[in-house]
């Protein structure tokens, strides 16, 4: 976990390099309002497999003989075959869906928003292949317990950050460095894993007696991760409702969270995640290592919350307010990271318990745990930014991970109990 830290520290700071100079070039404008949009919607389908298979990839990967390393190989060309066809599916409607999607009236873009968002739909349809096939690649790593993907997770960012630099504003610095940028990733980690001899060509067909094993929770898996992936894509169309500049105050928002959350949460998931489906295999105490971790990481969402709610101004006042982002920006997106700070003790909770009974197997409550999580984010949702405007959905969201890692918490209990 030490090491994915200090590997994501890296990755972040490009990250937090790339909206700084979007800050300076752009502000709080249309034009990032667009991006963020398109972008969001673009990455949607993906966060949803791109879950699932870290999800369910690892234990089934966990499970197979590692005497028979052919067998491997023929898997995972398989797989890789799959991705492809998928990806190419998905990117070719997302081609065409996207650029009809924004510019419909029951989105509320602003003309000029939705001008411009229309523009880069078309272009932007084409990252799902290519994130679709790095989070193959990135779960194979993980597998491992190898963690290049996640030292690499900052190239799309640093591509960003040099077409701003090198430009002098437009959408196209935007479009063509975020595709470039998921280019060299997946490039980055197909090379990793060809110097180590993990990949073979890919293949179009299912012959491997493992895809038995990886599909059958991988139904549930989608189901369940597609509910997971409302929580945020809620709040992308809430805040497009909110007038310009709304999605813009989100996303810079978001990025400094992003900052914190992102330590803990993506720890959780690629370092325990493999230890903990080993530990349910091998017969351990799964539930009292999700339980000493759960309340470690209880501990340090709390100092987080505290730390980040006092030193929020400092923060985005020394990322973003130059150029075009005013003092006025700075202040509406500090109050909006306040409000998301209160996701950090229920989210990483959250995620060490839900990814506990995942390594048991046990997808349906998770699925059910996630539809009670979603219907409580969007019944809170509708009152809350009525009462806080933006600042609602964040709050709203923290309840829900809060219902959601309660929930986890009854059904480990008992289960340790039955036992």
């Amino acid at each position: 976990m030490i090491v994915i830290v200090i590997f994501l520290l890296a990755g972040r700071m490009a990250g937090a390099a790339k909206e700084v100079a979007m800050a300076w070039q752009y502000g709080v404008s249309e034009t990032v309002d667009a991006y963020v949009f398109v972008f969001k919607l673009a990455q949607w389908p993906i966060d949803i497999l791109g879950g699932v298979l870290a999800s369910v990839m690892i234990p089934v990967l966990a499970r197979m003989p590692q005497d028979q390393p052919e067998e491997m190989l023929c898997f995972r060309a398989e797989m890789l075959g799959a991705a492809l066809g998928v990806g190419l599916l998905l990117g070719a409607v997302f081609w065409v869906a996207l650029p009809w999607l924004v510019t419909q009236s029951w989105v509320h873009l602003a003309s000029t928003q939705a001008e411009i968002a229309w523009g880069m739909a078309c272009y932007l349809a084409w990252i799902v292949p290519l994130d679709l096939v790095m989070r193959l690649f990135a779960a194979w790593t993980m597998a491992a317990n190898r963690h290049v993907n996640t030292l690499s997770e900052g190239i799309p960012a640093l591509t960003v950050l040099a077409a701003i630099l090198l430009t002098k504003g437009g959408s196209e610095p935007l479009i063509w460095g975020t595709l470039l940028g998921y280019l060299a990733h997946v490039m980055l980690l197909g090379l990793s894993l060809v110097w180590r001899s993990e990949i073979t060509a890919p293949r179009f067909r299912f012959t491997s007696p493992h895809w038995q094993a990886l599909l059958a929770g991988l139904g549930l898996m989608v189901v369940s991760q597609t509910l997971v992936s409302f929580l945020t894509l809620i709040d992308q169309f809430y805040a497009a409702r909110l007038g310009p500049g709304a999605l813009s105050t989100l996303n810079y928002a978001y990025r400094v969270l992003a900052l914190i959350l992102a330590l803990g949460a993506t720890a959780i998931s690629r370092a325990m995640l493999p230890v903990l489906a080993r530990s349910h295999v091998e017969g351990r105490d799964l539930a009292g290592v999700a339980w000493r971790w759960a309340g470690l990481l209880w501990v340090a969402g709390c100092g987080a919350l505290a730390l980040g709610t006092v030193a929020a101004p400092w923060i985005v006042e020394i990322l973003f307010q130059r150029g075009q982002f005013t003092a006025e920006n700075t202040r509406q997106v500090v109050d909006m990271l306040r409000y998301g700070l209160f996701q950090a003790p229920f989210y990483f909770v959250s995620m060490v318990l839900t990814y506990a009974l995942l390594s048991q197997g046990r997808q349906i409550p998770v699925v059910f745990l996630n539809l009670l999580a979603l219907l409580v984010k969007i019944v809170l949702s509708y009152f809350l930014v009525a009462g806080f405007g933006l600042g609602g959905l964040w709050m709203a969201t923290a309840v829900a991970y809060l219902v959601s890692g309660l929930g986890a918490l009854f059904l480990i209990i008992k289960t340790r109990a039955d036992h």
